[in-house]
């Protein structure tokens, strides 16, 4: 049997060892599922490419709530309407219609997409957007991508306050068909920010992101 004085040493060693590993994990920490890449299939296929990137929509003319509240919220359907009552399908379908419909002599029919047919139908209207009297409205069963833990809080205001982009948090959703988790969304990455732009700035501006815990858990 090893001296004492070296059992102590040892078990000094494997402690530091065991509680240095716990803190590194502790500071990676997140919930089961909240992990990076997860792009869960959205009940309607929704393309932040085409929407955000292709045709140039600005993240907030959606998302507005990240400018007042903690939360970006999830738009309702009647914001989608804005532009689906006149945009039923794609620029390729529309022409194929009539063309065909040229072809064939006739007045060209309204082409309504797959995935705009569920929106319609989430707000209770038919193809003609007239009220169906056999259905019935309900929300669309969004699936949150991004998830924190409940003893986590995150404000979007304050972070759209100084200056952020979307993309920081987000990365770059104006390339996703679907959206992704892209970052580790963790402690340890959060805080990895937070002194970044304390000591760089954001924008050319300084700013002063906190490092206390109660700002983050409260």
């Amino acid at each position: 049997m090893l001296p004492q004085p070296i059992r102590v040493a040892l078990l000094g060693v494997t402690l530091a060892f065991v509680g240095g590993s716990l803190v590194s994990r502790l500071a990676d920490a997140r919930l089961p599922g909240n992990n990076t890449g997860y792009a869960p299939v959205q009940p309607l296929a929704y393309s932040h490419r085409l929407h955000a990137g292709e045709l140039g929509i600005d993240c907030l003319y959606c998302h507005m709530a990240a400018l007042r509240g903690r939360h970006a919220g999830i738009p309702s359907a009647d914001v989608c309407m804005a532009c689906h009552r006149s945009v039923r399908a794609s620029q390729e379908a529309v022409r194929a219609e009539e063309q065909a419909a040229s072809a064939e002599g006739r007045a060209p029919r309204t082409i309504v997409s797959t995935e705009l047919a569920k929106l319609y139908a989430a707000l209770g209207l038919d193809d003609q957007l007239r009220p169906d009297p056999q259905a019935t409205p309900s929300p669309i069963p969004w699936k949150q991508v991004h998830v924190l833990p409940e003893h986590a809080q995150f404000d979007h205001s304050v972070h759209m306050a100084s200056g952020l982009r979307c993309q920081q948090c987000h990365g770059p959703i104006e390339t996703m068909e679907r959206v992704r988790q892209q970052e580790r969304l963790s402690m340890g990455w959060c805080l990895d920010c937070h002194r970044a732009v304390n000591r760089d700035g954001v924008g050319g501006q300084p700013v002063a992101a906190s490092l206390d815990c109660a700002a983050c858990h409260y």
